[in-house]
């Protein structure tokens, strides 16, 4: 969304940004409900999960719980984690049906191993890419996020995540640390001749690689000019006219780390989620 001075990461900490007057318009914005309720269904429709299959997902930058309400509308159970308590509150308030987490996902998903069949994320990944303090080094903090979100999901699952990056060299910068993380995948861009509605979708495997998926267009001869692909043996992104080729040689994974401060605000389904601190 656009912000009070441009693009909400240049305005300071996610934490302080997300504020209870920000987290108030995305309950009370009509607007901003519609958008956030398409871009999750669009995030689930790119994880390729089994046909009325119940699976339990992981909600990355959950907010007000706006996508985790598509989740549930759609027979899943999920989890979500954000950085802002005000956020987070408003989701409480909404009695959403996922269990929520305070946390900074530039410290590591503290989740124990294949705990889940899915991710996805809407509008958080490009805050990584700022510095708020001396000690936040952008590559780093994307590299624990994304090894530690490959260690959580189930061998093969996917994650979908949507993000605004401002350029080419902060999304060669985002990829880059999901292929040291053992990802494979690509970027896939809805809409790509337009302004207003251009999309970008990560869309990470943590499996063999498999075909991307085609992104969106209102005339189906641009699909081809709205998908790029990467190995983790080549960071570098590549135009692609069909599914992803070449040998891929998987990193070790990173296992999750605890944070301190991150705290359960409701009871979570699954006792044995959390890694030992």
């Amino acid at each position: 969304m656009a912000s009070r001075g441009g693009r909400p990461e240049h305005c300071g900490p996610a934490e302080l940004f997300y504020d209870e007057n920000e987290a108030r318009k995305y309950v009370r914005n009509s607007r901003m409900i519609d958008i956030q309720t398409k871009m999750a269904g669009r995030a689930l429709e790119l994880l390729y999960l089994p046909e009325g299959q119940p699976c339990f997902l992981l909600d990355i930058g959950c907010g007000s719980g706006l996508s985790g309400d598509y989740l549930s509308d759609e027979g899943h159970y999920w989890v979500g984690i954000d950085i802002s308590p005000a956020m987070l509150d408003a989701a409480l308030d909404r009695e959403t049906q996922g269990d929520l987490f305070l946390g900074d996902m530039g410290q590591g998903i503290p989740f124990k191993p294949g705990s889940f069949d899915g991710c996805i994320s809407i509008s958080a990944v490009q805050w990584l890419c700022n510095s708020n303090k001396r000690s936040d080094v952008p590559a780093k903090r994307l590299f624990c996020f994304f090894s530690s979100l490959y260690s959580v999901l189930v061998r093969g699952a996917r994650a979908v995540l949507q993000l605004y990056p401002e350029n080419s060299e902060q999304l060669e910068l985002i990829t880059t640390q999901a292929t040291r993380a053992g990802f494979t995948g690509g970027v896939v861009v809805d809409y790509p001749n337009s302004t207003k509605a251009k999309k970008f979708y990560l869309c990470l495997f943590s499996g063999p690689v498999t075909v991307l998926p085609k992104g969106l267009s209102e005339n189906p001869d641009e699909d081809e000019a709205s998908e790029s692909r990467f190995t983790n043996a080549s960071a570098h992104l590549e135009c692609t006219l069909g599914g992803p080729g070449g040998a891929s040689q998987r990193l070790a994974s990173v296992g999750a780390q605890q944070v301190s401060s991150e705290y359960w605000l409701t009871r979570s389904r699954r006792g044995t989620l959390l890694s030992p601190g």
